[in-house]
Order: structure tokens, then sequence, then C-alpha cells
């Protein structure tokens, strides 16, 4: 952890409130995550979140601590967090890994621009991460593409 701690920020997760999630997790039996909707089973939704005219996009703290509200609110868990932040245009690029999945940041400053990656199986809405992003992000245009990871037919 350490070497990677010299690259950037590595959040010390899960904190408190997540461990009982995390240990609640280990000790249940196995159990499919897949997602049942529309005659489809699938592992969960992808969604590709463009952000235009976005502000504070050079600061790895702020967007650690909003990615991470983020997840929560959506209904994750935190595993744990790594940004980095690159010199001299300030973007910063980073993860949250998830016990459902991910939340991963690539942040242009220059271009006002940032391309965030939201994945999670299960209950969780990743819908709900984004007016949490924007919060801090506020960005002008927000693209969003979403996408069902792992699908499966249901036999009928």
């Amino acid at each position: 952890m350490n070497a990677l701690a010299r690259l950037g920020i590595v959040s010390d997760f899960p904190r408190n409130n997540q461990i009982s999630a995390v240990s609640s997790l280990q000790q249940e039996e196995r159990k499919d995550y897949f997602v049942e909707k529309d005659g489809v089973k699938y592992a969960g939704n992808h969604l590709l979140v463009d952000l235009w005219g976005a502000i504070n996009l050079d600061d790895p703290d702020k967007i650690d601590q909003t990615l991470r509200e983020a997840a929560i609110t959506a209904g994750a868990t935190i595993l744990h967090s790594h940004f980095h932040h690159f010199t001299p245009n300030g973007g910063v690029s980073g993860v949250i890994v998830l016990a459902e999945s991910h939340i991963s940041i690539h942040t242009w400053p220059e271009r006002n621009f940032a391309a965030v990656d939201i994945f999670m199986c299960g209950v969780c809405d990743p819908h709900l991460a984004i007016p949490v992003m924007q919060r801090l992000f506020q960005a002008e245009r927000v693209v969003i593409d979403e996408m069902r990871r792992g699908k499966e037919t249901l036999e009928k």
C-alpha cells in the first residue's frame, strides 16, 4: 500500500460504517447478485458519464470525497480508493473500488471535461450517484450512455 500512496491518494477505507457491511458480506452464503429486469438477467448497470463545462476537476481530495459520497448514495459498499494528480495540467485519474464494482474518473481541467465510469451490480442504483457528482462539478452538460453488462436471456 505504501508504494501506491507515493503515487497518489489511497484512502483508508473501509471506514467503520463500511466495515460492518463488508463483514456481513463475507459471512453470507454465496449469492447471485445479477439483476433481473424486463425479461433479462444481467450483472449490473454500467453508466458512461461525460461532464462538459465542469469545474473543480483538479482537486483529488474533493473528487475522492465526492465519489465516495456518490457511491454510498447509490447504495454501494466502498472497499478502497486511489487517485493520482497529474502535473502540469492538474488532471486527476482515480477509482473507487466497490464490493459491487467501481466508479472511476479521468479529468481534463484544461478542457473543463471529465469522463466518469460507474458500474454497479445488485440492488445499487448508479443513477443516484450523478446528482452528488453534479454538486461538485456543476457541469453545463451531462451526457450519459447506459449499458446492461453480462446480459442473459431468461428462459420461459
